[in-house]
């Protein structure tokens, strides 16, 4: 898949994702009709194509593997997408390394602060 075509399919599935979690109707209508519940979010699918929803997803999501099940639909006529019930959310413990990288560490700027009195 090339990256603007890739950028368009993670674009879209995510507006899919964000719509199956926050709206009981929406999920109704892609259980019932994925083609046009898939439709009005940005994906669309040849005439012909056949869509499967998978639901119950086991292991950790992997947005990789979504695109190739995606872009492996061109070539067999089946797309496969994968809509958890329920956000994936990792909750392990943040390492000392993963805890440095997000801290604003002890370097200040005064110039930054909304009462600064150097200007």
């Amino acid at each position: 898949m090339e990256p603007r075509e890739r950028s368009a399919f993670v674009s879209a599935y995510t507006k899919v994702l964000t719509a199956a979690w926050s709206d009981d109707d929406y999920v109704t209508k892609l259980e019932q009709n994925p083609r046009t519940a898939l439709a009005e979010q940005g994906l669309e699918l040849p005439a012909n194509a056949t869509v499967r929803i998978v639901r119950e997803i086991g292991g950790d999501p992997d947005l990789e593997s979504q695109v190739a099940l995606w872009a492996a639909g061109k070539a067999s006529g089946v797309y496969e997408l994968r809509v958890p019930s329920s956000p994936q959310i990792e909750d392990r413990e943040l390492s000392e390394a993963d805890l440095e990288a997000v801290a604003g560490g002890d370097s200040y700027c005064c110039c930054c602060s909304p009462c600064c009195t150097c200007t």
